[in-house]
């Protein structure tokens, strides 16, 4: 920040010897140099307005501390959505020019989705300049993906059906998702815990909620995860695998895979 102020030119400095010296107890303080007219110190006062209140020692940022958290949360989360927080949804929708400005600078891209309410980011790549990435791809494995397919299926039927937040049973997931499992891929109990897992991580990433025990809501993240195109290539792929035993399972598109390096 300046140190002249927002009040405008810098105020005039004494010049030792140019005036004469104040008699005794009737001026500032000696080792003070003031101005002649407004008697201020050398260093003008700032107006409160634009003196930005640190966060931390040394803080240099410029965003109040309620656009930083938007804008951090961004950063760390895999989706913000206007359901999870309207507060904070209307946050980043006032400041989106701003916080797309401060990722831009990390060459990131923020994708705001306002029909279904979501943000979220993108790494940027190009062939024509070196990209520092920060974002790497976490696919999900063979039954993570299973799970996914089988809840955007539930979710667009229900959709079609006229149901905006469609519920499912983990019985319903495990009796689908265990009839393209083999025993290749473990016990009947070992299936069903890696099916209970990747219902973990998608409850943490926000694609479902599990409301009660056992019962999920599914989120329209799964919509973004799994775009239409990618669960057609999907279900033609369950069609000639079913029961297999191929390791190479099929993995969610590369956008909706991307995550922070530091997490």
């Amino acid at each position: 920040m300046d140190s002249a102020g927002a009040g405008g030119s810098a105020p005039d400095v004494s010049i030792p010897g140019a005036e004469p010296e104040p008699e005794p107890g009737s001026g500032p303080e000696p080792g003070i140099d003031v101005d002649a007219d407004s008697q201020h110190p050398f260093i003008a006062p700032v107006s409160m307005e634009d003196d930005l209140d640190e966060l931390f020692p040394g803080d240099r940022g410029t965003l109040d501390a309620q656009v930083r958290r938007v804008l951090a949360h961004v950063l760390q989360r895999r989706f913000v959505s206007a359901e999870g927080n309207r507060a904070e949804w209307a946050l980043l929708l006032e400041h989106q020019q701003i916080i797309e400005s401060r990722m831009h600078d990390l060459y990131l891209r923020l994708v705001v989705d306002l029909g279904r309410g979501l943000a979220y980011k993108q790494q940027v790549r190009s062939d024509e300049f070196e990209v520092p990435v920060l974002l790497k791809d976490s696919p999900y494995n063979r039954t993570e993906t299973l799970v996914l397919v089988h809840l955007r299926t539930v979710f667009q039927r229900e959709a079609a059906a006229g149901e905006a937040a469609p519920r499912i049973d983990i019985e319903d997931v495990e009796q689908t998702v265990l009839s393209y499992l083999s025993d290749a891929d473990g016990s009947t109990a070992r299936q069903q815990k890696a099916i209970r897992a990747a219902l973990d991580r998608l409850d943490r990433e926000g694609i479902v909620d599990e409301e009660t025990s056992g019962r999920y809501r599914i989120s329209s993240l799964v919509e973004v995860v799994l775009s239409a195109q990618k669960l057609a290539e999907l279900r033609a792929w369950l069609r000639e695998n079913a029961g297999s035993t191929r390791e190479n399972a099929p993995h969610d598109d590369e956008n909706a895979t991307q995550k922070e390096v530091a997490e």
